[in-house]
């Protein structure tokens, strides 16, 4: 702004100058010729009267100056002239001034030379003999003139240039200077040009909207950042060209990135094939899912377009963590095809028997055996249904009454109803402990203790024994303990024994007539007490589970 005041003022300074110095040397040009022109009348008159008076011999002794006498006769034929001779001059007939003389008394004229650079000025009178008496006088035209004062122009332009660059200079910065120095933060405390009040009031008004909307943008940014870093849900937002706009720690962490990421293509902050080809089916305005798989997580990846008034405005990539739900999935799959296959055992059984019987194919000393496995088959049958309910109804999260549960008491319950099948099976079973109260699901803590008691008795060795110890930790804490020095379980098969109908040894499972659902039931129950189960076993040594609460 500064050069544009400066260069406006220069030029304006100098236009003004040049036209003064124009005007002054045209009026001075005319002026002076005007005079030279009234001197050059009173000179012809002077001359004239001296002619009439004197004829010729006016001429005689006369010095040649600057001016010029010619008389000349009534025919246009020159009688006398002061710079040439009169006879070898054309006849002056055809002259303006002469013409002008004759009819008038008095005629002027004036005539440029071929090179422009002189004109000459002419004023006739008529004498009272009918003759004419002329004067002449030549003096520079205006551009011979100029050409002549060149260097004193020159001068005065080089001056009229500096006084106009320091004027401009001085002017704009005094122009400018209280511009430049308004504080736009306060438009309204700055003393300025009252010219400039309604445009400061403006900026006021601006600045106020404009604060508040940056304001509401910082708060809502804050909520979304604060919003989003808290989800344990991985988003990404995309822009129009596919480059990061805003990443969550969480997204940051399933991907891997270290560093910032906005402005990048999001491919290279991960290069899957799962997300390029995601991105190319969500590239339009559909919403497209991909499961992708992150170490020993799963997770589905949805991209949704950001449309908005028919124009992709970017793209919003969400990973949810869906280990646990396909997991979950899976273990459902495999419960409903193990259940069946589990009830399907003692139907057969059960049909089998029955159809027997039935078709009277029995003896009937053999009746009763029939019987008895019908029975036995039938309550088997039972003892999964129940297992099943009762995972499903701690799956469910059902709410039971809870009370103070003696576990020490508990345990002896349970050895007490177990102490048939373990005579049966020549086991040894055993109580130990100081005791310990459980806030809990009575029923809950009994399939815990009996669970663990009731697969301890099975899976003993004839002649083995099976310990149950209850004993307070501190703290509020008891601890369950129940070992055995039965076949034990393998290393690797110690992590799964918790799953629902895995077996270990499965034609020994059959034998001892298991659900597989006994440890289940164990796991879920005591995740239900918020309890810790830990299991310790060698092959051939025994095992001990223990579960603290």
């Amino acid at each position: 702004m500064t050069r544009r005041i400066f260069r406006s003022v220069f030029l304006a300074s100098l236009l003004v100058f040049l036209a003064g110095l124009a005007l002054v040397v045209g009026t001075m040009y005319n002026y002076f010729s005007s005079r030279q022109t009234n001197q050059l009348a009173v000179e012809a008159r002077l001359a004239a009267r001296g002619v009439e008076n004197e004829g010729l011999e006016y001429f005689e002794g006369l010095d040649d100056g600057e001016i010029r006498l010619t008389w000349i006769d009534a025919g246009g034929e020159v009688i006398y002239d002061t710079d040439a001779d009169a006879g070898t001059m054309e006849n002056h007939a055809g002259r303006e001034e002469f013409r002008e003389a004759l009819s008038g008394g008095v005629g002027t004229g004036e005539r440029t030379s071929d090179t422009l650079s002189e004109k000459t000025v002419y004023y006739a009178i008529r004498l009272s003999d009918g003759t004419v008496l002329r004067t002449a006088e030549s003096h520079y035209t205006l551009p011979t003139l100029l050409l002549g004062i060149i260097q004193p122009l020159v001068l005065i332009l080089l001056f009229a240039l500096g006084l106009s660059f320091w004027l401009a200079g001085r002017l704009a910065r005094r122009i400018v200077g209280p511009l430049n120095a308004i504080d736009l933060d306060r438009p309204l405390e700055n003393e300025s040009y009252d010219e400039l009040s309604p445009l400061l009031t403006r900026l006021e008004r601006q600045q106020r909207q404009i604060s508040a909307q940056v304001e509401e943008l910082a708060r809502r940014k804050e909520e979304f950042s604060a919003i989003t870093d808290s989800m344990s849900e991985g988003l990404i937002l995309l822009g129009p060209d596919g480059k990061v706009v805003s990443i969550n720690p969480s997204a940051k962490a399933i991907f891997g990135v270290n560093g910032e990421s906005e402005g990048r293509d999001v491919l290279t902050v991960d290069r899957s094939p799962e997300l390029r080809e995601l991105l190319e089916k969500g590239g339009g305005e559909q919403r497209a899912e991909r499961h992708i798989n992150r170490g020993e997580r799963e997770y589905l990846l949805t991209a949704s377009p950001v449309v908005s008034e028919g124009v992709k405005r970017g793209t919003v990539l969400l990973a949810v963590d869906v280990t646990e739900k396909m997991r979950a999935e899976r273990l459902r799959r495999e419960f409903t095809a193990n259940v069946s296959h589990e009830l399907k055992t003692p139907l057969h059984s059960i049909m089998g028997a029955a159809e027997l019987l039935q078709d009277g194919l029995v003896r009937p000393e053999d009746q009763n055996r029939f019987l008895g496995r019908i029975r036995s088959e039938a309550a088997r049958l039972v003892g999964l249904v129940q297992d099943v309910i009762n995972l499903s109804r701690i799956d469910e999260g059902e709410e039971f009454p809870r009370e103070d549960t003696d576990m020490l008491a508990l345990a002896r319950e349970a050895a007490r109803a177990l102490e048939s099948e373990a005579g049966r099976r020549g086991v040894g079973l055993e109580v130990t402990g100081a005791g310990g109260s459980v806030r809990g699901v009575r029923q809950l803590l009994w399939e815990i203790v009996w669970n663990l008691a009731d697969n301890a008795v099975k899976y003993s060795k004839p002649g083995g024994s099976v310990r149950i110890d209850v004993s307070p930790l501190g703290g509020g804490h008891v601890r369950l303990t129940v070992s055995d020095n039965g076949v034990g379980i393998p290393k690797d098969q110690q992590e799964r024994v918790f799953e629902r109908f895995y077996r270990v040894d499965k034609s020994h499972s059959r034998e001892t007539g298991g659900t597989g659902l006994g440890l289940s039931i164990v796991k879920h129950a005591a995740q239900y007490h918020n309890a810790q189960v830990a299991l310790d076993s060698e092959p051939g040594r025994g095992t001990t589970v223990s579960v603290t609460f």
